[in-house]
């Protein structure tokens, strides 16, 4: 598919209530139809909560949840939850496809200044998906911060980015994504939360999607529950790549 059509649902969260939160988003996806890729906020169930993973729904209740709008609206479904393991607790960025079928990446910088490394564990690795002839690489709010765990050794076309990153920082959050298109020429699309949480602290959502020239296509206004519509090209990012090609002088390095 050389399309496409995403959309970012920029939303509120209830606090360390995971059903309350399934419900809220019920009532957002009845009106989605002929998407390909629908993206939830950080920690959708619960909240940025470092005991939400104690608290929060099981695994297979929120994979349960999200087959069942995956199937719905023929879209893959993505956004991270706190997931509890038999290894311990973990920030989870689950994508789950139409027919079930789940992709999972855990959280790789954990945010110290909350004390999130006291809680989770890191991931281990990076993933980048396949869906629809799109490469995927699924990213979790921090890691924005850590440009070489993301740095584009041409085996993406799309950045995710799902968050709930504070409104005190929405400068950081919004330059940051930018940097991260321009930089690896690629589609970058950010997902924040709006509203305030357990903590009393303030999310203005800022969300954003933005095109392999560092363009923003598509921005969410601060403070308010929205929907994100675009739809991206990858005729687009190929031209762009092969008129521009500043991919072809990056530094070699391995994680």
């Amino acid at each position: 598919m050389s399309t496409l059509n995403v959309t970012v649902l920029q939303q509120p969260l209830v606090w360390m209530d995971g059903e309350a939160n399934l419900s809220h988003f019920d009532t957002l996806m009845q009106p989605l139809t002929a998407r390909d890729l629908i993206v939830l906020p950080e920690m959708f169930t619960t909240g940025f909560a470092m005991q939400a993973a104690q608290r929060s729904l099981p695994e297979s209740r929120v994979i349960e949840w999200l087959q069942g709008h995956a199937q719905q609206t023929h879209a893959l479904l993505a956004g991270s939850a706190a997931i509890q393991t038999e290894k311990g607790a973990v920030n989870r960025f689950l994508l789950v496809e139409p027919d079930g079928k789940v992709h999972r990446y855990d959280k790789r910088h954990l945010f110290r200044m909350g004390e999130e490394h006291q809680h989770y564990l890191a991931g281990e690795r990076r993933e980048v998906i396949e869906w629809r002839g799109w490469r995927i690489l699924p990213q979790i709010c921090y890691d924005l911060r850590f440009p070489v765990f993301s740095r584009n050794r041409g085996d993406y076309d799309l950045a995710v980015y799902v968050a709930n990153w504070p409104a005190a920082r929405t400068h950081h959050w919004q330059t940051l994504l930018l940097a991260r298109a321009i930089e690896n020429q690629a589609y970058v699309l950010g997902c924040n939360r709006v509203g305030s949480d357990g903590n009393q602290l303030d999310y203005c959502g800022d969300s954003l999607i933005i095109n392999p020239m560092g363009e923003i296509i598509a921005s969410a206004p601060p403070h308010q529950p929205a929907r994100l519509d675009a739809t991206l090209s990858l005729e687009t990012l190929s031209d762009y790549r092969e008129r521009f090609p500043a991919w072809r002088d990056s530094d070699s390095f391995t994680l």
